[in-house]
C-alpha cells in the first residue's frame, strides 16, 4: 500500500497541472439575475412575531451554484432549532424558476416562482410535514436599501392560514447553524 503512495501523489500533481486555471466567477444566468444582489451574502431576519421574551430569527446564506445556473440558500432558525436548504433553477419548460427545499424537520417541498424585477411569488407543494401543511404560498421583495421581506401562508386542513413574516438585513457575521 505504502509503495503506491508516491505514484498516487505524482498522478494527482500531474492532473492538477492539467486543470485549467479557473476564470473569475461570472454572475447568474439571465433568468436568475434578480437573485444576484443577494448571492455571496448572509442575512439575518426577525420574525414579525418575535418578542424580547421569545426571540425568533432566521439566518439565510445565499450562494451562486452550478456555474450560475442555480442559487443555493441555506438557512437556520434560532441557531439550528430548524433549518433547510433550497436550490433554485430556471425551468425552461414551465418558464418559471423552480425550487426544491429540504428541511431539518424531515419534510421537503417543491415549487415554482414567478419573478418580476425585485419581487417574487411562489407556490410550493409540501411532502411529509408533521403539522399537515400541504402547500405554502409566499411573496418576497428585495428592496433598494438591500433589505428584503418574506411573507407566507400555509394550506392546512382545507384552508389558508397566516404563516410568517420576516424582515431581513445583511449580516455578514451571522452564521447558518445546524444541530
Amino acid at each position: 500500500m505504502m509503495k503506491w503512495l508516491p505514484f498516487a501523489v505524482c498522478a494527482l500533481a500531474l492532473q492538477a497541472d492539467s486543470i485549467p486555471a479557473q476564470a473569475p466567477q461570472a454572475g447568474l444566468t439571465d433568468k436568475l439575475k434578480v437573485f444576484e444582489p443577494m448571492c455571496g451574502k448572509t442575512y439575518r431576519g426577525e420574525f414579525a412575531s418575535s418578542t424580547p421574551e421569545k426571540p425568533l430569527f432566521d439566518v439565510s446564506k445565499w450562494e451562486r451554484a452550478m456555474n450560475g445556473q442555480a442559487v443555493r440558500v441555506l438557512h437556520s432558525v434560532n441557531n439550528g432549532e430548524y433549518g433547510g436548504e433550497t436550490i433554485l433553477m430556471w425551468d425552461p419548460s414551465a418558464e418559471k424558476v423552480r425550487f426544491w427545499y429540504f428541511t431539518t424537520a424531515g419534510f421537503f417541498t417543491t415549487g415554482t416562482m414567478e419573478v418580476s424585477r425585485n419581487r417574487w411569488t411562489s407556490m410550493e407543494k409540501v411532502t411529509g410535514n408533521a403539522n399537515n401543511i400541504t402547500e405554502v404560498r409566499s411573496t418576497s421583495e428585495f428592496r433598494a436599501d438591500g433589505t428584503f421581506v418574506a411573507k407566507s401562508e400555509y394550506f392546512r386542513d382545507g384552508q389558508w392560514l397566516p404563516g410568517h413574516e420576516i424582515s431581513y438585513v445583511e449580516s455578514p457575521r451571522s452564521e447558518v447553524k445546524f444541530k
